[in-house]
């Protein structure tokens, strides 16, 4: 039976990275979102609290018609990024900052809530857990343009989030990543622990913990 994970963590974690490191390893199936242009950001960067519901619907639809594609793969398939992250941790930071509405923020939810509740969930989510000093530490490796200007504060406020959406997340198992200690782009066997617990994790063995 085939199985699909996904690789979840804040920006700048390493989780594109995991991706073709593990389906490498493991003769699995890199599953990327698909590029497309969201038609409302520039609007959105002028003015966030008048778009940024828009621009999270369309950001919302993508992800989900990226899932169906995914779904539809013969193989093995590791998944970069969840639908769930949209909603529970860049969505829900904007309605927090007061740039959703009371009234948007209810529809929006009411729509993620059934479309998930419709669509299968993962056989797995892979957390990778990783302080602000790692993260920008690794940011700043990856030399992107359009990164540079990330604020630590901003970094922190995703990351309560995220670990808050974990916390609560009850629709597939998850495997929680020390991702400050482990190093799996540098150490192979670090990389080869991860592989080993993902593989526990998906048949259930007990118990599943980094030393």
């Amino acid at each position: 039976m085939k199985k699909f994970i996904t690789i979840a963590g804040n920006i700048g974690v390493g989780k594109s990275t995991l991706v073709e490191l593990l389906c490498a390893r493991m003769e699995w199936e890199p599953f990327f979102e698909g590029v497309a242009d969201n038609p409302y950001l520039a609007d959105f960067y002028k003015d966030m609290r008048a778009w940024s519901f828009h621009s999270q619907i369309f950001f919302l639809s993508r992800r989900l018609l990226d899932l169906r594609r995914l779904r539809d793969f013969p193989s093995h398939v590791v998944q970069d990024r969840s639908v769930y992250e949209d909603a529970e941790i860049f969505a829900k930071n904007l309605y927090r900052q007061g740039c959703i509405s009371e009234r948007d923020w209810q529809t929006y939810r009411e729509l993620y809530q059934v479309l998930t509740e419709l669509l299968p969930p993962p056989d797995l989510i892979v957390y990778l857990n990783a302080s602000v000093k790692t993260l920008l530490r690794r940011i700043a490796l990856r030399g992107r343009e359009y990164e540079k200007n990330i604020a630590p504060d901003y970094l922190a406020q995703l990351n309560v989030l995220y670990d808050e959406w974990i916390a609560d997340f009850k629709l597939a198992p998850v495997l929680i990543v020390p991702a400050d200690r482990l190093d799996f782009v540098a150490n192979g066997k670090h990389l080869d622990l991860i592989a080993q617990k993902i593989q526990e994790k998906l048949r259930g063995d007990q118990p599943v913990l980094f030393e």
